[in-house]
C-alpha cells in the first residue's frame, strides 16, 4: 500500500506506524465538567468504521510526520492524505 505523503510524494505504507482513528487529535479539555466520563470515552470508545475513514499515520521510517489519511477500509483504496499539524490548525480557526 502507498501513501502520498503530502512532502515527500508515495511512500510505502511500512514506513509507517498506525496509531487509529484521526479523531483522536480532538483530545478532551481535562478541564471541563465531566471531564472524567469524557476521558473514559476517548479512550474506550472508538468506531470500527467501513468504508472512508480518516486515520492517523505516523511517518516513523522517515521524516517523523504525522499524517491523516483517508482510506476505504473495505479496499484499503489510499483516497488522500494530509499533515495532521494542518488539518489540526485548520480545525482551530
Amino acid at each position: 500500500m502507498l501513501i502520498p505523503h503530502p512532502l515527500l510524494g508515495l511512500r510505502d505504507a511500512q514506513e509507517f506506524t498506525y496509531l487509529g482513528d484521526a479523531a483522536l487529535m480532538n483530545r478532551p479539555d481535562p478541564d471541563a465538567p465531566g471531564a472524567e466520563a469524557a476521558f473514559c470515552d476517548y479512550v474506550f470508545l472508538r468506531d470500527n468504521p467501513a468504508g472512508v475513514h480518516r486515520e492517523l499515520w505516523y511517518h516513523e521510517q522517515g521524516d517523523r510526520s504525522w499524517l491523516v489519511v483517508t482510506r476505504n477500509t473495505l479496499t484499503h483504496e489510499i483516497l488522500g492524505a494530509e499533515l495532521a499539524s494542518d488539518v489540526k490548525a485548520g480545525a482551530a480557526q
